[in-house]
């Protein structure tokens, strides 16, 4: 349903959207948890944001790469292990970490604690590859290395075969 903007007055702006420590939507998928703050839905899907709790010694995915979306991780705490191309950085609490589109990248938690980062996905497209990890998962479906591929061909990603 629209609205019609009477003349004379200004268009409605946007509501402002604030989420709290409980809320967000919660996507599991295996030993990583992930709140979604903001998928998109209130940023006319120019910007996503999710928060991550990376369990102790947690793989991420397959090394990729994202052809139409940056990706931003910011670490809370603990410490992540990145790696882009055939560099690796580890990333402590306080770490930005900036992929533009095309970069090879991955990530994982090498260490005996959690880690928690926060990450942006400009614009909001990789939201929905989660939620259908996860709808794969809670198919009783295994999340192998295919799934994953055929996840992230819906979404403008795919495998940095050439770093495998």
């Amino acid at each position: 349903m629209t609205e019609e903007v009477k003349a004379g007055e200004p268009p409605a702006r946007p509501a402002v959207s604030v989420v709290g420590p409980g809320d967000g939507e919660t996507i599991v998928l295996g030993t990583t948890h992930m709140r979604v703050l903001e998928d998109g839905s209130h940023t006319g899907h120019r910007l996503a944001i999710a928060e991550s709790v990376l369990a102790p010694r947690t793989q991420g995915p397959p090394q990729h790469r994202h052809a139409e979306h940056d990706e931003g991780f910011y670490i809370l705490s603990g410490t992540v292990r990145f790696t882009v191309g055939e560099e690796d950085y580890d990333a402590a609490a306080g770490t930005l970490v900036m992929v533009p589109p095309g970069t090879p990248h991955t990530f994982a938690n090498l260490t005996d604690q959690p880690a928690v980062m926060l990450s942006t996905f400009t614009p909001d497209l990789y939201v929905q590859y989660f939620r259908d990890l996860q709808e794969v998962l809670a198919g009783g479906r295994p999340l192998t290395a295919q799934a994953n591929i055929d996840a992230m061909s819906r979404y403008a990603t795919e495998p940095a075969t050439d770093l495998a």
